[in-house]
């Protein structure tokens, strides 16, 4: 069964890949594009959400990886990591895309338009299956699943209020690659427990 005691540890862990998987996404894109047009604080509450529903979905399906035996759960977790690594070193930039903001500034529309642009874009996207993947791993729903939310909204944060001054000083490539680079060492750790047990 998982724990349900709070790590510190864990949830750096989680709040580190999480963070640098999703800081060079697009929806940190789309958040600047709708932090530019809109009141941000309106802006990162609909994010917000929509990533907290998010990493519940992905911790739920963690938590039902640790019902199956601990050792092909390390090699799928390992092989899963390496996959997102993967993903992310040979994935190309497809640039910002075109966001449609609402016609007003109202807390509703606006929030419930990043809600929606958010919940929809990263509907199986990598950090979602990262989460999964750490709350299998850890069997420790609580701590995965609060380094995740607070990475996503650090991440949200950043983006909406600052995304294009960070870019200017931290090159997009050298996140990725510290991304995958963490996801390889992660991966080739679930690998080596699963073998040697």
């Amino acid at each position: 069964m998982f724990s349900t005691d709070f790590s510190i540890a864990v949830t750096a862990i989680a709040f580190g890949v999480v963070f640098l998987a999703e800081l060079p996404d697009k929806t940190a894109l789309a958040g600047l594009v709708l932090g530019t047009r809109y009141r941000a604080s309106y802006v990162f509450a609909g994010v917000a959400a929509a990533f907290a529903v998010h990493v519940a979905l992905a911790i739920a399906a963690g938590s039902v990886l640790t019902l199956l035996p601990h050792r092909l759960v390390q090699a799928v977790v390992g092989v899963l990591f390496l996959a997102g690594a993967s993903m992310l070193l040979l994935k190309k930039d497809d640039g910002e895309e075109d966001v449609k903001p609402p016609a007003d500034q109202s807390f509703w529309k606006v929030s419930g338009a990043g809600f929606m642009l958010i919940l929809v874009a990263e509907f199986g996207d990598l950090t979602q299956i990262m989460t999964a993947n750490l709350a299998a791993r850890y069997d420790n729903p609580l701590s995965v699943g609060i380094g995740a939310v607070l990475a996503l909204w650090a991440v949200a944060g950043i983006g909406i209020l600052g995304g294009r001054t960070l870019m200017k000083y931290v090159p997009l490539r050298l996140i990725t690659k510290i991304a995958a680079a963490v996801m390889i060492a992660l991966g080739g750790f679930s690998l080596y427990e699963a073998v040697v047990g």
